[in-house]
């Protein structure tokens, strides 16, 4: 027997791509303990997206989810996803908050980090791998999966690119490799040839992470089953699927009575699910209804990821201009080409997503974020196709952190930062936790901080009325 192991994503990626990342501790809460008996070899709880929406959106505490969890969840490793350099922001940091930033989630309760570079550029996860390996914990080091055509090859994203790449990983001393493939263009025969290449070349363990996306992924799972992959991410059936990932139970209920039976008891997960099924309501205006398929098969020519799917929809709802979304992932896959075809992934896509939109409103380059500027210079690292000189030229003209693209390791640049955030944010920051939530998110954090400790508001929704242990349903 060998059976397959399941890290579930429900309560992080699942949620962050069909609910915006809305999901509030308090309703991970009932289910939490049962969760922790299914079997997973880890849940997925922290990082991404969560940081951000918690403080923001939901006035919980970020710091706080994990150690809530942990008094539920007492056997299941956590695991979180955090994007190198970039943390769980939306740019580079400086190396001392890197460091600082990954002994506090080890503290707090992480035992697993899913770590990648949006480049697959592994400088930038240097720093991170260093304190995650001394801290005694699991470095994941994951590789983005990125295609130019429909299927794997052609002059980037060959079979060759990505076994170096999980073998670079190695050598970093990786406990494990993740093969991302967060906009669900892996396909099924890709992924048998992709598992059963890098498997001859390593001795770790090598995880499979994809998303619904296009409709590829259930059956992407089946054949890298059977190329021997050990571990696969899924949710729970209401937060599975669309853009999410793949549901957890046919994938439970299919591997029955073969050498890869999971072991996880498939009565248990419907019940688990009902109590997602009585909770939806609170989250549906989240969730994206402009189209009445669950699946994107566009995205096999815009390569847009989940979680940047469903925020993006979000934003255009505001604004009023969904109808400018198929021209703008249109736009998302010219303006991808000129910055030298890098996966999307945050923060990237983001970026790349941001310059895309400008493009279209305003004419191609005729407004340009410094995000996009900072990306050209080789502020966030390598792009795995050289930008073109005369676009360069035009793009940092007059940019004030430089003309010339730089090639050194983008932390190397950078100064340290939490001696002077210290400074900055004074005495509002009442432990190392605030310091470092203040150098991610320095206006909104600081507008949290007041409201939690009683500035502005007496209380902070979410943060001190945490609900009592209940049985699940």
């Amino acid at each position: 027997m060998n059976p397959l192991k399941i890290q579930d994503n429900t309560f992080r990626d699942g949620h962050q791509s069909i609910y915006a990342t809305r999901m509030r501790t308090e309703d991970m809460i009932p289910i939490a303990e049962e969760m922790d008996s299914c079997g997973f070899h880890a849940m997925e709880v922290w990082g991404g997206a969560t940081f951000d929406t918690m403080h923001r959106f939901l006035a919980e505490d970020p710091w706080m989810r994990p150690k809530i969890l942990k008094k539920y969840i007492t056997k299941t490793p956590f695991a979180m996803l955090i994007r190198g350099q970039n943390l769980v922001g939306y740019r580079h940091y400086a190396d001392d908050v890197v460091r600082a930033f990954v002994d506090k989630a080890c503290e707090i309760g992480i035992d697993i980090f899913r770590c990648f570079d949006a480049l697959n550029d592994f400088r930038n996860m240097e720093s991170c791998a260093e304190r995650i390996k001394a801290n005694g914990k699991q470095f994941q080091g994951a590789f983005c999966y990125s295609l130019t055509d429909v299927c794997m090859g052609g002059e980037i994203y060959n079979l060759e690119y990505f076994v170096k790449k999980a073998k670079e990983l190695e050598q970093m001393g990786a406990d494990a490799i993740c093969i991302k493939d967060m906009s669900g263009i892996l396909s099924p025969f890709d992924a048998y040839d992709l598992v059963s290449a890098i498997k001859k070349e390593i001795k770790v363990p090598l995880h499979l992470h994809s998303h619904y996306t296009s409709g590829m992924a259930s059956m992407t799972y089946l054949k890298a089953i059977e190329a021997g992959i050990d571990v696969v991410d899924t949710c729970l059936a209401p937060f599975a699927l669309r853009t999410s990932m793949p549901a957890i139970e046919p994938i439970v209920a299919a591997l029955r009575g073969t050498e890869r039976e999971t072991g996880i008891d498939l009565h248990k997960l419907l019940e688990l699910g009902e109590h997602l099924e009585k909770i939806a309501p609170k989250y549906s205006s989240h969730l994206a209804t402009h189209k009445l398929s669950i699946i994107d098969n566009g995205v096999l020519a815009h390569q847009v990821p989940g979680g940047m799917i469903s925020n993006l929809t979000g934003q255009l709802k505001e604004m009023n201009a969904l109808d400018k979304l198929g021209e703008i992932y249109m736009e998302v896959a010219e303006t991808r080409k000129d910055m030298g075809s890098p996966p999307l992934v945050t923060p990237v896509s983001q970026i790349i997503g941001a310059q895309a939109v400008l493009n279209v409103l305003f004419g191609r380059y005729v407004r340009v974020s410094n995000q996009l500027k900072d990306l050209v210079l080789g502020l966030y690292g390598k792009t795995p196709m050289p930008i073109d000189a005369e676009l360069t030229k035009k793009i940092l003209k007059n940019y004030k952190r430089g003309q010339e693209p730089v090639s050194g390791r983008p932390a190397d640049y950078l100064e340290p930062e939490i001696e002077a955030a210290k400074k900055k944010i004074g005495d509002l920051a009442r432990n190392d936790e605030d310091v470092l939530a203040y150098i991610l998110y320095p206006t909104t954090m600081e507008k949290f901080l007041r409201s939690k400790y009683g500035i502005d508001s007496p209380k902070s929704a979410g943060v001190e009325n945490i609900p009592k242990k209940k049985v699940a349903a």
